[in-house]
């Protein structure tokens, strides 16, 4: 290898490390965000909260779907 290559080689070592530090702080402030926030201590933790969030939004939802088919049939909504 000449040393222009070495220079370049370099450079792209260079942008490389920089670019994972940057994305490792990015990384550790989402970490401490959904700590602080969720009380999320992993991303398993995380997928599991959200998991049981959309159960509760889905049971919700079919409460809402429910009510809404008995308001229709009690007073007759939406009749032609």
């Amino acid at each position: 290898m000449i040393e222009s290559d070495l220079l370049q080689l370099k450079k792209k070592v260079d942008k490389a490390k920089a670019t994972v530090a940057e994305l490792t702080g990015q990384k550790n402030a989402e970490m401490k965000n959904l700590k602080t926030e969720w009380g999320c201590l992993n991303l398993e933790s995380a997928e599991l909260l959200i998991k049981e969030k959309n159960r509760k939004k889905d049971k919700l939802n079919q409460q809402i779907e429910t009510g809404l088919v008995e308001l229709e049939e009690k007073f007759n909504l939406f009749e032609e």
